[in-house]
């Protein structure tokens, strides 16, 4: 009988939908800037993709067997783990670092806290600024056989002249995912149509950072400032894929608003203000430091609550 009878707290879910699912659907997703990514830097960019996503899948397996936990790299959070690390970093980054970094993300990051559901920041995000840290100019040099020039947004914060075109179709300097707004945008459509992310988060952050530009970015309502600055950069892959995970992202509907505009502030302070032409990983991750507050701060009271205690 008591194997029939299992007591749990509400809500009680029915569905067919598991985190293996939802993890395949974003690989998926991920595949169309991944797969521009090694056609715009070639098989430099390929091994970082297999060296970062073999080395977070393997971290967490060899972890979970040394404690003695149910192994979960069936779930395929390890590998978009992985995929995310590696199309966050150039094509140029020696393998080895590639390696550390998908190491930290799942060792430090994600399983010294209990794995997934219980990580504080993004791990991909997590290790791409402790990379940056560590290895500083590795991490900024995206000078390749085809681009030698620097990131469009450094040209821009330079106040030089950008292309663009090139800059939404992908033809550019940056890190292997980065460049093409087009990939990025299809496979968050992808996402969107089947349900896994919506536009509460994604929209008032690319929102609240264009409002920003317009009022601090100098240039008022020029639209080749903005767009300039929406196809740069990581802030696509950042808004759809990075900004919207569900374990660091706030579980209630204003909270996420409130996160998605904190997010585009952030962003534009680092952009316009800032010494880096960048500033999406920080900001996600100041971001996902927040969440308990954003949260608290926006969590429904209780039918009834309100009153004063005695």
């Amino acid at each position: 009988m008591s194997d029939l009878m299992k007591v749990s707290s509400n809500p009680h879910i029915r569905s067919r939908v598991t985190t293996g699912n939802i993890m395949l659907a974003v690989v998926i997703a991920l595949l169309p800037a991944a797969g521009f990514g090694i056609y715009n830097f070639g098989l430099d960019a390929l091994i970082i993709i297999l060296v970062t996503v073999a080395s977070t899948v393997l971290t967490e397996f060899l972890y979970e067997k040394a404690m003695h936990r149910p192994v979960t790299i069936g779930d395929f959070s390890a590998v978009v783990t992985g995929l995310l690390l590696a199309l966050n970093l150039p094509s140029t980054l020696p393998w080895w670092a590639a390696m550390v970094g998908g190491i930290f993300a799942i060792l430090v990051v994600k399983m010294l806290f209990g794995g997934l559901g219980q990580n504080f920041m993004n791990p991909a995000l997590g290790a791409r600024c402790f990379l940056l840290i560590s290895y500083t100019s590795l991490m900024c040099n995206f000078e390749t056989d085809t681009y030698t020039g620097a990131t469009p947004l450094a040209v821009l914060k330079a106040g030089g002249d950008v292309n663009i075109l090139d800059m939404v179709i992908g033809r550019t300097a940056g890190t292997i995912g980065e460049t093409s707004m087009i990939a990025i945008v299809i496979g968050a459509c992808f996402l969107i149509l089947l349900g896994i992310i919506d536009l509460k988060i994604s929209g008032s952050y690319l929102v609240s950072f264009l409002l920003f530009l317009v009022l601090f970015g100098g240039h008022g309502l020029d639209p080749a400032f903005l767009s300039a600055h929406l196809s740069g950069g990581g802030l696509m892959l950042g808004a759809f894929f990075m900004a919207t995970d569900y374990v660091t992202r706030p579980i209630t509907k204003k909270g996420q608003y409130v996160y998605g505009v904190l997010l585009g502030i952030l962003t534009g302070i680092f952009r316009i203000f800032g010494p880096s032409a960048e500033g999406v990983s920080y900001a996600i991750i100041i971001g996902n430091l927040l969440v308990p507050l954003i949260e608290k701060i926006t969590f429904p009271k209780a039918f009834g609550e309100g009153g004063e205690k005695i």
